[in-house]
C-alpha cells in the first residue's frame, strides 16, 4: 500500500479535487494488482501537471509556483575578506514542468521508495547581497539575482507510514531526501548592485558566468534541505486530507 507516496513524494506539486469531497478531481486510483502499477502512478502524476500551478483551495494548498525560500548564504572564497553572497526573498520558478524518469518501489521495513526526477528549465529570482573582495577589488554591495538552471535531475528517497484518523487509514511522509540535485546548466546574474557601478558589476556577472557551477555547487547543500523540506510539508498536508483509499483500490 506504500506506493501511493509516489503520487505526493515525487514533487512538491499536487493537485486538483472534487469540491463536494476529498477526491481528487483528476486522479483515477491504480489497482494494486495491476502489473503496470508503477506506469499507472507515474501517468497519475504526469495527468496532474496542467492543475499544479494552481494551487487546491478546498484543502488550503497554495500553489507551488513560485517556490519561496527565505534564504541562502555562501561563502565563496575564504579568508578574512572573503567573498560572500547571501540570497535572500527567493522565487524558484518551472518545479511543476517535470519528468518522472525512473521510479523505483520496494516492499522493505519502513516501505523505502526512490525516483528520479527531470526538470528541464528553471529559474531564480532574489534579493542579493555581497561583502567581501571579489579577486582584487571590494565587492560589497546590494541589488537582484537572476539566474536561468537547465537539464536539472533530481532524485529523490524518502520513508513513509501509515495511520488511522476517523476509522480510515491514511499515509505519513516520515523522511524525504534529495540524494541528487544535478544542474547541468546555469546562468546568473546581478544588477541594479554597487550603485551601478559598471566596473563592479561587470566584475560581478564575469565571476558568476565563468564560476556558474562552483557556485552551485557551494548552494546545493542548503538547496536541497530547503526543497526536501517543503516537499515534506507540502505531500503530508495533502496525505492528511485524502485518505488512502483515494489513490489506491484493491
Amino acid at each position: 500500500m506504500y506506493r501511493i507516496v509516489l503520487l505526493c513524494s515525487l514533487n512538491i506539486w499536487m493537485i486538483s479535487s472534487d469540491s463536494n469531497s476529498n477526491r481528487l478531481k483528476f486522479l483515477s486510483p491504480c489497482k494494486l494488482n495491476d502489473p503496470k502499477l508503477t506506469d499507472c502512478i507515474i501517468t497519475q502524476i504526469i495527468g496532474l501537471k496542467p492543475y499544479l500551478k494552481d494551487g487546491l483551495k478546498e484543502i488550503s494548498l497554495p500553489s507551488v509556483e513560485p517556490f519561496k525560500m527565505d534564504a541562502l548564504s555562501l561563502s565563496l572564497s575564504h579568508g578574512p575578506n572573503g567573498y560572500k553572497i547571501t540570497l535572500r526573498d527567493i522565487d524558484m520558478f518551472g518545479l511543476s514542468n517535470f519528468t518522472i524518469t525512473k521510479l523505483k518501489l520496494r516492499e522493505a521495513a519502513g516501505k523505502p521508495f526512490e525516483g528520479k526526477v527531470y526538470l528541464p528549465r528553471m529559474s531564480m529570482n532574489s534579493l542579493y547581497t555581497s561583502s567581501g573582495v571579489l579577486l582584487v577589488i571590494p565587492a560589497s554591495g546590494n541589488g537582484t539575482f537572476h539566474a536561468d538552471l537547465a537539464d536539472t535531475m533530481v532524485t529523490v528517497k524518502g520513508l513513509f507510514s501509515e495511520k488511522i484518523k476517523d476509522g480510515q487509514k491514511y499515509y505519513h511522509l516520515d523522511k524525504v531526501d534529495l540524494t541528487e540535485l544535478n544542474i547541468k546548466s546555469a546562468k546568473m546574474a546581478v544588477a541594479k548592485a554597487y550603485n551601478n557601478n559598471r566596473i563592479l558589476l561587470e566584475a560581478t556577472n564575469l565571476f558568476l558566468k565563468e564560476n556558474g557551477q562552483e557556485v552551485l555547487k557551494v548552494m546545493m547543500p542548503q538547496l536541497k534541505v530547503k526543497i526536501a523540506n517543503q516537499i515534506k510539508k507540502v505531500v503530508n498536508h495533502v496525505l492528511e486530507s485524502v485518505s488512502a483509499n483515494e489513490f489506491l483500490t484493491t
